[in-house]
């Protein structure tokens, strides 16, 4: 009977050991859940408080770095701050909020800028017609009055022409002039009229052909892209030193203007975004071209696209920037003879050389002090006088001829000249002792005359 009783009381104490080890259990595994859930807590806590930081970075940093990277390309636009402890998903989603916003502030200023344009584009065709009919008053009054002062209203009246033409231009408007075939040279005349700095503008015409001109449709935007690139220059260089424009004519490609100033360049960003504008790109927004806007390369790239032509800056030789506007073939013709240039056009550079060696005349034989020099070429003076025939040749040595007169003294000698003939043809015969006297005082008169040319 007592193994019984120790054989329960054995049986009890094992189940007592079991069960107290069951609990221990228990409670270990019920504390790590414990510990589990707070570590997800504190871990879900850190989640949420870095996903509250990039929202925040979002909106108060990333979106406006993006709008403002629309215009300034150059500008960071920052990433996640804690990329650890945002998750793919959370990081995708930011990603997509920064995109959905560019796209709508892109969708946005095209919305606006069109509209700009189209209120520029009526503007600037109301502003152009009151222009051409104050141009068409202007050159009424310079036929009935004599007054320098209509000039100048005639070229500040078109100054403000070309400037409404270019932001017409800009706004995707037709140029508001229709031109004939118009030769190369009178265009960029007529470009070069449109500059404020006209006279510092030196033009040199290389053309084979001396009626080389441009088709009727791209006359005139030919004029106004040249007359940007002239304004640009004249704009950037010392009003001391001259822009040159050169006009080439090339085989089978067309005719080069080569725009040449000593101005004060431009650095590797500033070149690389006026090719990018001089390409044509397919879209310039009006709010990209600066405070005030700088619409000069932008309308250059829009009649480029528009009318076949192409356009490349690069470092001048002479320290400033060249520009080259080249007209393809297809854009040019040649006018008949018969039709007569403008006064101002300058003459090919190998005609007017011929031209001038026709001119001058053959010098006339020297004395014969001089022979010795007939056998060796001929030397010429341009613009200087003839040296005086010596009535009596003596042994010495002939003078040096006399420095060359400018235009005016030349003016008031033939004046003195002609007015001495005049009254010496009109005057009575006077006798031998009044004649002597007119003598000396004629050679007085002379005198004073050389006084005033010196």
């Amino acid at each position: 009977m007592a193994w019984i009783v120790a054989l329960i009381a054995v049986v009890v104490a094992v189940t007592a050991v079991v069960r107290s080890q069951n609990a221990a259990r228990d409670a270990n595994v019920a504390w790590a859940r414990v510990e589990l859930a707070e570590r997800q807590a504190k871990a879900a806590d850190a989640r949420t408080t870095a996903l509250t930081d990039e929202i925040r970075q979002l909106a108060q940093k990333r979106i406006p770095a993006a709008a403002l990277a629309l215009s300034h390309p150059s500008a960071p636009v920052p990433g996640l701050r804690e990329a650890a402890d945002v998750d793919g998903g959370s990081a995708r989603l930011l990603t997509e909020a920064v995109q959905a916003a560019r796209a709508a502030v892109i969708e946005e200023r095209q919305r606006v800028d069109a509209a700009a344009r189209a209120a520029m584009r009526g503007t600037s065709a109301k502003i152009q017609s009151l222009l051409n009919q104050s141009q068409q008053l202007l050159h009424e009054l310079q036929h009935e009055y004599d007054d320098p002062r209509i000039l100048q209203l005639d070229f500040r009246n078109e100054l403000a022409l070309r400037r409404t033409q270019a932001t017409a231009v800009l706004c995707d408007a037709w140029p508001g002039l229709a031109r004939q075939n118009s030769p190369l040279v009178e265009i960029v005349l007529g470009a070069q009229s449109r500059v404020a700095g006209y006279e510092r503008i030196k033009v040199a015409n290389h053309l084979r052909d001396e009626w080389l001109a441009v088709v009727a449709r791209a006359a005139e935007p030919l004029a106004i892209a040249l007359a940007e690139l002239l304004a640009n220059a004249t704009a950037y260089s010392h009003p001391d030193t001259d822009v040159q424009v050169t006009i080439q004519q090339s085989g089978g490609r067309g005719a080069f203007l080569v725009v040449d100033d000593a101005g004060i360049g431009m650095d590797d960003d500033a070149l690389e975004r006026a090719r990018a504008l001089l390409a044509g790109p397919s879209e310039v927004l009006l709010t990209e071209l600066g405070d005030p806007p700088q619409t000069g390369f932008a309308v250059v790239g829009r009649l480029v696209v528009q009318y076949g032509l192409s356009c490349h800056i690069e470092p001048s030789p002479f320290g400033g920037m060249r520009t080259i506007l080249r007209v393809p073939a297809h854009l040019l013709t040649v006018l008949e003879d018969d039709r007569s240039l403008s006064a101002l056009a300058p003459k090919p550079v190998h005609a007017h050389t011929a031209t001038t060696a026709a001119a001058e005349p053959e010098p006339a034989a020297e004395p014969e002090p001089a022979a010795k020099e007939r056998n060796g070429l001929p030397s010429r003076r341009r613009r200087a006088p003839r040296p005086a025939p010596v009535r009596s040749a003596p042994a010495a040595t002939p003078a040096a001829p006399p420095p060359p007169r400018t235009p005016e003294q030349a003016e008031a000698s033939w004046a003195a000249l002609q007015q001495g003939t005049l009254s010496g043809r009109s005057a009575p015969a006077a006798p031998p002792e009044a004649q002597h006297h007119d003598d000396k005082d004629g050679q007085d008169d002379r005198n004073d005359q050389g006084d005033d040319e010196t």
